[in-house]
């Protein structure tokens, strides 16, 4: 049973959220008046490919252009997932790692996000109707926190075009899967 303290701010958390119909963690919208249906996994839109690269196993490798999100498998072998990347003055290349993975995450807008959109809540509590998704990958440099993640969504339609403030969309049945086959340390590449 959670404690009062957190059951006030899942309360408000919860409230905020009712309005939601649109629920991604680089983007959210607002309208409407009740709690929308329980969100959908999605599909999954990942596939085995031939993919040539020097990277090692188990490196991800992103082409942003692609909307694109490579696991490196095997020689000459990745898996494929498509994804959402940052939108216009949002995109960003380089190499990071994965710092962590948690299930069901809770979400903390950032400070530069929560002055572009003042009506964002300070948390959303984990759950099936948090931005973040069923997973999220916590990116860093050099040990610093990016403020990026690859994170699930709970609008299986909001994977596949630039629409985040950085951070890398999968529907939650593929970061479901992303999530059992990364492991923490694990090297990104940003291309």
């Amino acid at each position: 049973m959670p404690s009062a303290r957190r059951r006030a701010a899942m309360h408000l958390a919860g409230a905020w959220l009712a309005g939601l119909t649109l629920v991604s963690a680089c983007d959210v919208a607002m309208a409407g008046s009740s709690l929308p249906p329980l969100p959908a996994m999605g599909p999954s839109l990942r596939k085995t490919v031939a993919f040539q690269t020097s990277e090692q196993p188990g490196t991800i490798v992103i082409r942003k252009n692609e909307k694109a999100l490579y696991l490196v498998t095997g020689q000459g072998k990745a898996l494929r997932y498509q994804i959402s990347v940052g939108r216009d003055g949002f995109g960003w290349t380089g190499t990071v790692k994965i710092a962590s993975k948690t299930e069901w995450p809770e979400w903390r807008p950032p400070k530069e996000m929560r002055a572009r959109q003042p009506e964002l809540p300070a948390m959303v509590p984990a759950g099936p109707y948090n931005p973040l998704g069923a997973r999220a990958l916590y990116l860093s440099r050099d040990g610093r926190d990016t403020l990026y993640r690859i994170h699930g969504t709970n609008d299986p339609k909001g994977v596949g075009f630039d629409g985040t403030s950085g951070c890398f969309r999968l529907t939650n049945t593929d970061v479901i899967d992303l999530f059992k086959r990364v492991a923490v340390g694990a090297k990104v590449v940003v291309e």
